[in-house]
């Protein structure tokens, strides 16, 4: 009976140029419940919540709230209806503060005054309560990626949302901050709430979701109760087929020293103390070294600075041999790195130029893609492109001339991944790379960076996934406010160990070398 559903989307049809997002799916969420949608990169799980919440309008199909059927425009009458949504890419103005992000369009004013220090009190409430601490002040450009995530779910909770749509909302938070959302998800069910929750991750949506809905291709697959079936039943109905969870791979063969980071510093663009503290470590040849730690720690900092995204206070780092502290970003790649960023479409991609041209963004003044006379050679970078595609599963609407911008999260993801492996570089440094990604795109990504390994390249990783820092690294390195605290080896050690020393309860000082 439709009076038992907060939402039905029945029969909808959204269509794009060159592909059909959502092909005659219908979405039913029960009154309290937690319902996980759950699909490849572009499967149209983020299109349909975008249907949901207004962003997108569908072709057909009609939507009900509460039984009756609704119409909605924009995201003003999504909230109106009392519809919020946490966005995969964050909807936040960069230069504005963390509290003027949460209070946009609700600012409480009197006699149209605005009244910041009531929204203060109630902002600070809210992040206590729920565990999402943020510093209000904070600019949204300075803070982690984890923070502008914490300020999304904030600013749905500010409007004392009933329907709430997280889309893909753990993908930057560390293993406790993910434990606290769940937690809080329950809460909100158990409160009333409606939650729509968007995962790629199976083992979270075991542990919170009532019932899971399957999409593939934009097609419906199926909908299940999720304490009636099992991870390899969820990841079949979402791939076609079965997935491996384990990471393959032999014993690490460490060959010469490929990047030699020592006593490096690098200043905080937050609060007057350095990010990174007088960090020295090395990656040799045939070795995947891992930097855990709780996010905010430090680790963003130290990869800007190897990558040259951030000067150094102080400090040297040398690639094969070469002194590159000081070196502009394309002489480093040029020089054999390669990096995977935390932020993919702020260090990753120009979101309005084609897939094609992103593709070739760190090599397109090779003679393979650039005449003699400067002329772009837009064959071979067509036929560059067409190949990467399909070597890494690149799934967009029109191809190799699909803007960017238009692509599903981690298609974006994949085409970065595709386009930093692809060039061979003998250091590949990788930041969140299976952010975002699902099951079976993780499977071929991890499998990726082994064979990478075993060709004789290196691997710094940093990864705040509990599960791929043990099962992809060889060595692992712990980071805690700006130090590395501890040298592990997976094979060795524990998860719970491992947590100790990146909440810093064990912090002791071990050379990384």
């Amino acid at each position: 009976m439709s009076e038992n559903y907060a939402i039905e989307m029945l029969h909808i049809t959204k269509r794009f140029a060159g592909i059909v997002a959502n092909d005659d799916i219908t979405l039913q969420l029960k009154k309290g419940e937690i319902h996980a949608l759950l699909g490849e990169n572009g499967a149209g799980k983020s299109t349909l919540m975008s249907v949901l919440f207004g962003l997108y309008h569908a072709e057909e199909g009609e939507i009900r709230k509460d039984g009756k059927t609704v119409e909605i425009r924009d995201p003003n009458d999504a909230n109106d209806l009392g519809i919020g949504m946490v966005h995969q890419h964050f909807k936040l103005v960069e230069c504005f503060t963390v509290l003027d992000n949460i209070i946009m369009g609700v600012e409480p004013n009197k006699m149209g005054f605005l009244q910041k220090k009531d929204a203060r009190k109630k902002v600070l409430e809210l992040s206590e309560k729920y565990g999402l601490r943020v510093d209000p002040d904070a600019l949204i450009e300075d803070i982690t990626v984890g923070m502008q995530q914490r300020t999304e779910i904030l600013k749905m909770l500010y409007r004392e949302n009933e329907i709430l749509i997280f889309d893909e909302p753990t993908a930057v938070l560390t293993p406790q901050e993910i434990e606290e959302l769940m937690r809080i998800m329950k809460n909100l069910s158990a409160e009333g709430k409606s939650i729509l929750f968007i995962s790629h991750k199976l083992n979270e949506i075991m542990a919170v979701a009532d019932r899971c809905t399957v999409l593939r291709k934009g097609k419906y697959i199926g909908t299940v109760n999720v304490k009636d079936t099992t991870m390899e039943e969820l990841s079949a109905m979402m791939v076609g087929r079965n997935v491996n969870f384990h990471v393959e791979k032999t014993p690490a063969e460490p060959g010469e020293v490929l990047l030699d980071v020592s006593h490096m510093t690098v200043a905080s663009k937050v609060h007057k103390n350095n990010a990174v503290r007088d960090v020295s470590l090395k990656v040799r040849a045939g070795e995947v070294v891992c930097i855990a730690g709780i996010d905010g720690n430090g680790q963003s900092e130290f990869v800007y600075g190897v990558t040259g995204l951030e000067p150094l206070v102080s400090g040297q780092i040398t690639l094969l041999g070469k002194d590159i502290s000081h070196l502009p970003i394309r002489k480093r790649n040029v020089s054999g790195m390669g990096h995977i960023p935390e932020d993919r479409h702020k260090h990753g991609l120009v979101l309005d130029y084609s897939l094609e041209n992103n593709l070739v963004l760190e090599r397109y003044f090779e003679p393979e893609f650039t005449s003699g006379a400067g002329f772009l050679k837009k064959k071979n970078i067509r036929s560059y492109a067409e190949k990467l595609i399909d070597n890494f599963d690149v799934r967009s609407g029109q191809g190799a001339v699909t803007p960017a911008r238009s692509m599903s999260g981690g298609n974006q993801q994949k085409a970065i991944i595709a386009r930093e492996i692809d060039r061979n570089p003998r250091l590949l440094v990788a930041v969140q790379p299976t952010r975002g990604l699902d099951v079976g795109a993780i499977e071929n990504i991890h499998k990726r960076i082994i064979e990478h390994r075993d060709a004789g390249n290196g691997v710094l990783l940093v990864s705040l996934e509990l599960d791929e820092v043990m099962d992809v690294s060889d060595r692992i390195l712990v980071m805690y406010e700006g130090e590395i605290v501890g040298e592990l080896d997976p094979k060795q050690t524990t998860v719970e160990e491992l947590g100790l020393y990146m909440a810093g309860a064990k912090k002791d000082e071990v050379s990384a070398e």
